[in-house]
């Protein structure tokens, strides 16, 4: 077995952690666990000095970085057609991509840890609820890209069978839930999410995971 995959539990990581799962892939998951500090610990850092998951190893080689991640799997397992092959349709594909990473999943972040961007206790309570407006309009614009991928006659995000951009779509909306975001008013992206965690690979990786797919309560 070369392939190893380090992971946090409900964190972006289960987006490589279904790739490898829907590819059929033999490989070792490793869990971090992020509430223990685990992925600051010394053995954590000498894999990855930023400290941060994922992190694929395959034959001694570390893949850090989701983007990075998500497109190795990709051409190690082509069969699998994760990424499209026609020019524009890689494009749209590397354009939602690159958004749920760079703009939805930093917002994230602005919410479960403002103490990231400041010392300041009250300084944080004002990052985190100006992130949760923000995040609530990415969760719409989510829902836009679903909406438009349904109407286009397309079941999934990123092509003919359910990938990455649908895994991702999950984990950015169950995030939304842990910021209190109901995700029964985003009924369309709640529907997909909900299809998406049914396809078995997405279901083993959420059982390995232990993932309870809505983290919402009502105030």
């Amino acid at each position: 077995m070369t392939l190893k995959l380090y992971y946090a539990s409900g964190a972006c990581s289960f987006v490589p952690h279904s790739m490898l799962e829907m590819a059929g892939a033999t490989f070792e998951p490793v869990a971090i666990k992020l509430h223990k500090a685990e992925q600051k610990g010394p053995e954590y850092l000498a894999i990855n000095p930023r400290g941060q998951v994922p992190v694929l190893a395959d034959d001694g080689e570390v893949i850090t970085q989701i983007m990075a991640i998500i497109a190795y799997i990709d051409a190690k397992f082509p069969e699998s057609t994760f990424i499209p092959k026609d020019p524009l349709a890689r494009a749209r594909f590397v354009e939602a991509l690159a958004w749920m990473n760079n703009t939805v999943h930093p917002t994230f972040t602005h919410i479960f840890m403002p103490d990231k961007f400041t010392s300041d206790a009250a300084a944080q309570q004002a990052i985190k609820a100006h992130a949760v407006a923000q995040y609530r309009t990415l969760m719409g614009e989510l829902q836009a890209l679903v909406k438009k991928a349904h109407a286009a006659g397309h079941d999934w995000l990123g092509g003919v069978h359910c990938g990455p951009l649908d895994t991702y779509a999950l984990t950015l909306l169950r995030w939304g839930t842990i910021a209190g975001i109901n995700p029964e008013d985003l009924p369309e992206l709640w529907a997909h999410v909900q299809r998406t965690a049914q396809v078995p690979a997405v279901a083993r990786a959420m059982e390995r995971e232990r993932l309870q797919l809505s983290l919402y309560r009502p105030a």
